[in-house]
């Protein structure tokens, strides 16, 4: 069976979280191993996140850069830390995605909105 921590050395993840009405919204991320799971960083103030205070409940799957599934979801439980713990992540995300890591994660960094880690674990 799959795992949150098998799927961290893939490129790319599609997170699926879930509105109020049930409806499912994908997301394609880039991860790193995190333990016994998966960690992502993104906006303090993304929709992901706005779902996943609400709902920690997602799925997770393999995906392309366009965020086609390439393979079977997992259900997983997302929890959200910011402070050091989301620092930490992006640094590991840099480090990970040599080229484009720094440039995007030091883009993203430069706006006014907070920046967390999602930590991803087994259901």
């Amino acid at each position: 069976m799959t795992t949150a921590q098998d799927l961290a050395s893939e490129k790319y993840v599609l997170l699926t979280t879930f509105r109020k009405n049930g409806a499912a919204v994908a997301t394609a991320l880039w991860v790193v191993p995190d333990g016994e799971g998966a960690a992502a960083w993104t906006s303090g103030d993304s929709g992901k996140v706005k779902r996943l205070r609400r709902q920690p409940r997602a799925t997770l799957s393999p995906c392309s850069l366009r965020g086609t599934p390439t393979g079977p979801a997992i259900e997983v439980s997302v929890k959200i830390e910011g402070g050091e713990v989301a620092a930490d992540v992006r640094r590991r995300i840099a480090k990970k995605y040599r080229l484009l890591g720094p440039v995007i994660t030091g883009w993203e960094n430069r706006g006014k909105d907070e920046r967390v880690a999602l930590l991803i674990r087994d259901a």
